[in-house]
């Protein structure tokens, strides 16, 4: 006799998943738009959102509501990701690749120190940003605040297309980052550009932070670690170079992932990370330029 599949907790499983692949679609969105930009995957994008979460911790705890520190937080991370490229990629934006990989790389252990000097090494915790309640849908319980970082993380990807499709610093950003060498013939700052990308992808990357920190009982300077590589993964499965992709990619890995630590009882909890890494090797075997990337060609 079979037995009867529990529906229910596969969309509930399923929403989770959800929930979690949207706050690494927004890490992996700014992985890729400084990989369009620069050619470069930006290894300190984690620990940019790490820096964030904990200025979002401070203003709360002196005080401020979690949403009024949420959007003083974007947009301290805005300007700070600006600030960053000005003084610290714009040196060496015409320097050989490896060159901009090392100063990322630097950048790692120079905001994790800032971390661990500015707040210490011991554990803090985010108040939710949404209820912790269930709210029953068709029959089915859902978390909402699994509900409530899916809106978030989906509105958050929603206006940043609507910014780089409809206005005209969008469709410099754009240009600026497919063709710098025509967009400067065209009159678009495209240095400036370059630095505003970056402001942006810090700016979602805080998102994801504080997302992510109140969905912990507590949170470190190692905050970010696994998202970032979660991020990676959905970026590369998606396309390195597609916005659409990062997105889509995340949102399929957070579910799959789920699931499988769900249904696949020796892969449980510990071993989710594992599953991400081995979706990143495989596409990268199988097709490297991801579901929505296009296989570059080259003339002999």
């Amino acid at each position: 006799m079979l037995l009867a599949f529990d529906w229910s907790q596969l969309a509930q499983q399923t929403v989770i998943g959800l929930s979690s692949g949207g706050t690494w679609a927004l890490l992996a969105l700014a992985i890729v738009l400084i990989y369009r930009s620069t050619g470069v995957v930006n290894f300190a994008q984690g620990e940019l959102a790490m820096l964030s979460t904990f200025v979002a911790w401070s203003l709360v705890h002196h005080g401020l509501s979690y949403w009024g520190a949420f959007f003083l937080t974007i947009a301290l991370s805005f300007l700070g990701g600006v600030g960053i490229e000005r003084a610290v990629i714009r040196p060496v934006e015409r320097a050989p690749v490896l060159t901009i990989v090392i100063v990322t790389l630097g950048l790692v252990f120079v905001i994790d120190g800032i971390a661990r000097w500015g707040w210490s090494s011991e554990t803090r915790s985010l108040p939710n940003a949404f209820s912790t309640r269930p709210i029953d849908i068709a029959g089915v319980a859902f978390s909402i605040q699994d509900l409530g970082n899916i809106a978030v993380s989906l509105g958050v990807v929603v206006l940043l297309g609507l910014l780089f499709r409809y206005t005209k610093l969008g469709l410099a950003l754009r240009a600026a980052a497919v063709n710098p060498q025509e967009s400067r013939l065209l009159g678009v700052r495209v240095s400036w550009m370059l630095a505003l990308g970056w402001g942006l992808a810090a700016a979602m990357g805080a998102v994801s932070g504080m997302l992510t920190a109140p969905a912990l009982a507590s949170f470190d300077q190692n905050l970010m670690q696994p998202v970032l590589l979660y991020a990676l993964a959905g970026a590369v499965l998606g396309g390195l170079e597609s916005p659409i992709g990062a997105v889509v990619g995340s949102l399929l890995l957070g579910v799959f992932v789920n699931l499988v630590g769900t249904y696949v009882g020796w892969v449980g909890n510990d071993l989710r990370l594992p599953v991400a890494l081995v979706i990143i090797l495989g596409v990268l075997l199988v097709k490297p330029s991801g579901l929505f990337g296009r296989t570059a060609v080259r003339r002999v």
